[in-house]
């Protein structure tokens, strides 16, 4: 595809640092940008297996700290409706949503799957955390020492922003204007210390999902 009709269905706005970054070489843009997908694409699997081991380590420590299988249904009228969550009450709010979508359809399975990445890695933050005596700080039964909530917290957001990045097809390859993959580096790093963290066995699943340096190692030659 020659680049004028490329940049129309891509826009001259998202193309336009990939042009400062290759020297206004539009051969080199349109490489670099298919580079980035496939970057993103190779997160792809990791993200997506470590959201689903953490929300069902998370489930797995609630329902045996609240004794409770269906905590996540019952618990709408108990820590998700401490008045210290006030007046938005989000978490309870979005148990409500979820109901509403599944459309009849509601057990407590259902809603665990339903509910977003962000609702698992909220449950890290104080206001939450501190209504579960901090329980899932368990997630992490290997984590080092000096590991604190607001460690876990920091790497949950750093994580979710850079997934919610790959989600919606923005850059993850770059500094500026300059082509760099030090953030996509950290975070492989962050999910594969909290996935140790949790159980060391679930990297031998993982691993062979991962091309991700391989592709970072191509997006680099271009």
């Amino acid at each position: 595809m020659e680049f004028e009709a490329f940049e129309i269905f891509v826009s001259k706005p998202r193309l336009a640092r990939y042009l400062i970054s290759c020297s206004n070489s539009q051969g080199r843009a349109m490489k670099l940008y298919a580079a980035n997908i496939r970057v993103a694409q190779a997160f792809y699997p990791i993200l997506n297996l470590f959201e689903i081991f953490l929300r069902n380590e998370i489930n797995e420590k609630l329902s045996n700290y609240f004794d409770d299988q269906v905590w996540i249904i019952n618990q709408k009228g108990g820590f998700m409706s401490d008045s210290s969550l006030g007046p938005k009450y989000w978490l309870k709010t979005q148990i409500v949503k979820a109901e509403i979508n599944l459309k009849g359809k509601v057990a407590a399975g259902n809603l665990i799957a339903e509910q977003t990445f962000g609702f698992w890695t909220s449950l890290f933050e104080p206001r939450h955390y501190k209504l579960m005596s901090g329980v899932i700080i368990k997630c992490f039964p290997n984590k080092l020492r000096f590991v604190n909530r607001n460690s876990i917290a920091v790497s949950l957001k750093d994580i979710r922003e850079f997934r919610n990045r790959i989600y919606h097809n923005e850059a993850i390859c770059f500094i500026g204007t300059t082509i760099d993959f030090t953030q996509a580096i950290k975070i492989k790093k962050e999910l594969y210390d909290l996935l140790v963290w949790m159980n060391a066995d679930l990297m031998d699943f993982v691993y062979p999902f991962d091309s991700i340096d391989s592709e970072i190692e191509n997006a680099l030659s271009i």
